[in-house]
């Protein structure tokens, strides 16, 4: 692991936690150095499945979403502006005004969030560049209208809130793929990477569907779901779709995979989805997908599936019908 920004700070003597009180943790994945910290005292606040586990794995108190009064914070700055500045004033609220210390890229806006911080009248301590960012450490000030909204309904009439993917209106992506899917879709359905729902909502209004099954890694995400989708046929599991797992075999499989976790493209998260479709699926099962025109997923989806098709898209999307998956090797 590499040593991080905030190690090098509080190496310094430039960034200090107060020594008593619990220190809430924002964002921090399973691979951020967060090892000058007194362990006993972090509580990690994530919502993302795969590191919210990874996390806990490693016995760290975690929570989903941050409960408490807390001696001290520290925000990882995510790429949502938004959420960002949710974020800091959750922050200073949970310590009762500071001290919070803020990390980001430059990349992610850290010195505009700088820059806001003193308008909005907090004191600002040291500050620390290193590694194209900054850390600093803030308290005071009046944010209140930085509080987080909560969930809003977008233009489309949907419940999403700041930082989950989509949240201003439906992905294009997705309208493609609802625009793909056939009349009838028998059986048991899974949406892998469902998001806040919108494509579940399509896909229980299909005949013959017994029951639909949203996995979503997002808790936040999940948490729209279960209020954009009230029909009782419709089950909600936070996990990472490339891992979960159920005992009885699904009849199709719906997914629009993610293709990034930072600003570069990682076509191997649609793989894996594509992977943890065909294990999913029964021995007749189908898999809709779509994807962005340059994303190479054809080979993937010809190794895993018997028979590959494009259905529909556009000069933007691709969707694919793969149906049959090959049998596993051992």
């Amino acid at each position: 692991m590499a040593r991080s920004r905030l190690t090098f700070a509080i190496e310094a003597g430039l960034v200090e936690f107060p020594e008593t009180g619990d220190i809430a943790v924002f964002q921090p994945t399973a691979l951020t150095d967060i090892s000058e910290l007194p362990k006993q005292r972090v509580v990690a606040v994530q919502g993302f499945y795969p590191d919210h586990q990874l996390l806990t794995d490693q016995d760290f108190r975690t929570q989903t979403d941050v409960k408490g009064v807390f001696g001290s914070a520290l925000v990882f700055l995510p790429r949502s502006k938004a959420e960002g500045r949710a974020m800091i004033h959750r922050a200073l609220a949970i310590t009762n005004g500071g001290p919070v210390v803020i990390d980001g890229q430059k990349t992610d806006g850290i010195d505009s969030i700088l820059k806001a911080c003193r308008a909005h009248g907090g004191h600002i301590g040291n500050v620390f560049s290193k590694a194209h960012g900054k850390i600093f450490i803030l308290s005071g000030g009046d944010f209140s209208d930085w509080a987080p909204l909560g969930r809003i309904k977008n233009k489309d009439g949907f419940f999403t809130e700041a930082g989950v993917f989509s949240a201003d209106a439906i992905d294009r992506g997705s309208a493609a793929l609802v625009a793909g899917l056939p009349v009838k879709l028998s059986g048991n359905v899974a949406d892998l990477g469902a998001g806040w729902g919108y494509l579940a909502h399509h896909i229980l209004q299909k005949d013959g569907v017994r029951e639909c099954h949203l996995i979503e890694a997002e808790h936040a995400a999940l948490e729209c779901a279960r209020t954009n989708v009230s029909d009782p046929r419709a089950r909600f599991h936070w996990a990472d779709a490339r891992s979960f797992n159920v005992v009885s075999d699904f009849d199709h499989v719906v997914t629009n995979p993610p293709f990034h976790t930072s600003r570069v493209a990682d076509p191997d998260l649609g793989r894996g989805f594509i992977t943890a479709a065909a294990r999913l699926l029964s021995r007749r099962g189908v898999v809709w997908l779509v994807a962005n025109r340059h994303l190479p997923y054809e080979q993937h989806l010809s190794e895993t599936f018997k028979e590959v098709t494009e259905v529909a898209g556009d000069k933007s999307f691709k969707v694919f019908r793969a149906r049959f998956p090959r049998p596993r090797k051992s």
